[in-house]
């Protein structure tokens, strides 16, 4: 039977009480809500803090929390300012111009939707994020002209170099955020090693074009040029002229991203590849981070290091993938004098849960490391087929301070080389190029006195490693002047290693709960003192060395 019309009147005005009443609490609850929002609309650069507070308890170290940047509330699209996805159209000025916008309205976003960018050189500034969208695909011309050689510094050198694709000075709250990829067209660039490729592989290289000398090809006449003027690493010598250097323009390959004396730096989500050189290079940056980023150069890429952390301070590397030519994730503060006088320490740094494939180190300190590093926690990170796994190095001449390192809960498969490897007579080569040859003959040389060109690895901490599959499964290799000192390696597995732990001139080494499989002896040792294994006390091992086990 229908409803009496007077219950039904009754029945609505429950109704829209019960409304009222939720639409009041709804209110209330915005109302609040909206309170709580900053003054000027500000936020964060993907919308939400992604940092996990929880990564600054029970550090062995005091740091403050790294600052995250943070914008204004307006967007403007690189679309607005005449950018076109065509694969051809140069958007140098497009997204330059947009960039500009942005940080002269106060700050914001500028977007690059899905497509494919061609692009030179961009300029980020301060204040504003970079957001790539889904699909956004933005590659950097192969147009040597179209980056100008500057003053710079790499390789912890004062030098020149072409450009960077992406580049940031003296800019703070600044980010590159999203889901996009940028790729360097480091394939332009780049001189390859004959060894590095198959027969089939150069073949097709040399029959494309560029130089060959011996067994090494080079993009052009003028890169091989650059490189013959290059005596130490990549910076050529007695290059003086405007002319000079426009003709070897094509050897002075820029990093891909190049973030220099910046504060508040986010990384966030983007993948990048293909890089000249080195991929990523903040130098002398405060409160950075760099999370969720992918980082992708073929393994033969010449200097294709991932990430170069170089004179800074109060940083995160955190939840990255990088797959390199070189060094993966790289501490390092300026090489010989100029490192000295730059006196920039990279220090408190936080590298959590990252992953390596393949590099010639997973996590790296130097050898560039003149001006100093201390306070690097390194925590939950995983090494597949890198070349060696924990990397120290360093030479005579460069000085410098690394200490107060501390390094746990690390995994690793198939390390064709050293699981952990002190290394203070680097020469420059990667660990598969250096010979025994090489190394005994830079050992032999005259033992000098300890200047400020003496460099010293000192109070280092390592525990819970577990691998499976090494080379060597530890190498100590100090100075006889300046021995590796107070490092302590405790609660390691490492499985199938082809050798054992080699220890030689070093000083309060610690060895707590090892366990090397491997055919021949687990641990020799020599030019060693107060050496600890499992408790007990080897208070000198001289030159003729000594044989032990764990």
């Amino acid at each position: 039977m229908p409803l009496n019309p007077q219950i039904r009147i009754h029945k609505f005005i429950n109704i829209v009480s019960r409304m009222n009443t939720l639409l009041k609490k709804l209110f209330t609850l915005t109302t609040f809500s909206l309170a709580l929002l900053p003054a000027q609309n500000a936020v964060h650069a993907q919308c939400k803090n992604s940092i996990d507070e929880n990564i600054y308890k029970e550090l062995p170290f005091n740091m403050p929390k790294v600052e995250q940047p943070s914008f204004p509330d307006y967007t403007v699209s690189i679309l607005q300012f005449g950018a076109k996805s065509d694969g051809t159209t140069l958007n140098t000025k497009a997204i330059n111009d947009a960039i500009k916008a942005v940080n002269a309205k106060g700050g914001g976003k500028v977007v690059i939707p899905e497509g494919l960018w061609l692009t030179g050189p961009i300029e980020l500034l301060s204040n504003v994020n970079l957001h790539t969208e889904k699909n956004a695909l933005v590659v950097f011309t192969d147009d040597f002209n179209a980056y100008p050689i500057l003053e710079t510094s790499f390789e912890g050198l004062n030098t020149r170099r072409c450009q960077s694709p992406i580049s940031a000075r003296n800019a703070e709250n600044i980010a590159i955020t999203g889901y996009g990829v940028f790729d360097g067209s480091g394939d332009s660039w780049r001189p390859v090693k004959k060894s590095k490729l198959t027969a089939g592989q150069w073949d097709a290289l040399v029959k494309s074009g560029g130089v060959v000398d011996k067994s090494i090809w080079y993009p052009t006449a003028g890169s091989l040029k650059g490189a013959l003027a290059c005596k130490n690493f990549n910076n050529p010598e007695g290059i003086e002229t405007d002319e000079e250097w426009n003709e070897i323009r094509p050897w002075l390959r820029p990093v891909l991203l190049n973030i220099v004396k910046s504060k508040r730096v986010l990384l966030e989500g983007v993948t990048f590849k293909n890089s000249p050189s080195w991929c990523l290079h903040p130098l002398s940056c405060e409160h950075i981070t760099i999370n969720q980023v992918k980082v992708f150069n073929p393994w033969y890429s010449q200097n294709g290091d991932a990430l170069d952390l170089e004179s800074c301070k109060n940083a995160l590397i955190i939840n990255n993938i990088f797959d390199a030519g070189d060094d993966a994730i790289c501490i390092k503060s300026g090489k010989d004098e100029d490192g000295r006088k730059r006196g920039e320490p990279c220090q408190n740094v936080i590298v959590k849960n990252n992953t390596v494939l393949h590099g010639h180190g997973g996590f790296v300190v130097g050898s560039e490391m003149s001006g100093g590093v201390k306070n690097i926690y390194v925590t939950d990170c995983t090494f597949l087929g890198t070349d060696v796994g924990l990397r120290f190095k360093s030479t005579r001449g460069r000085g410098g301070v690394v200490e107060g390192i501390y390094i746990h809960n690390i995994h690793m498969i198939d390390i064709p080389h050293e699981a952990l490897l002190f290394d203070l007579f680097y020469g420059g080569k990667a660990a598969g190029e250096e010979t025994e040859e090489d190394l005994k003959g830079r050992m032999k040389t005259a033992v000098p006195q300890v200047t400020v060109e003496t460099p010293s690895f000192r109070d280092i901490h390592i525990s819970n490693i577990i691998c499976k599959g090494s080379g060597r499964a530890m190498f100590f290799n100090g100075l006889p002047e300046m021995p590796i000192r107070n490092v302590t390696v405790k609660d390691v597995i490492i499985n199938d290693a082809k050798e054992g732990v080699v220890i030689s001139q070093a000083e309060g080494v610690t060895l707590e709960n090892i366990r090397i499989e491997t055919k021949g002896h687990t641990l020799d040792v020599k030019n060693a003192k107060n050496l600890k294994v499992d408790g007990k006390v080897y208070s000198a091992i001289g030159a003729e060395g000594k044989m032990l086990d764990f």
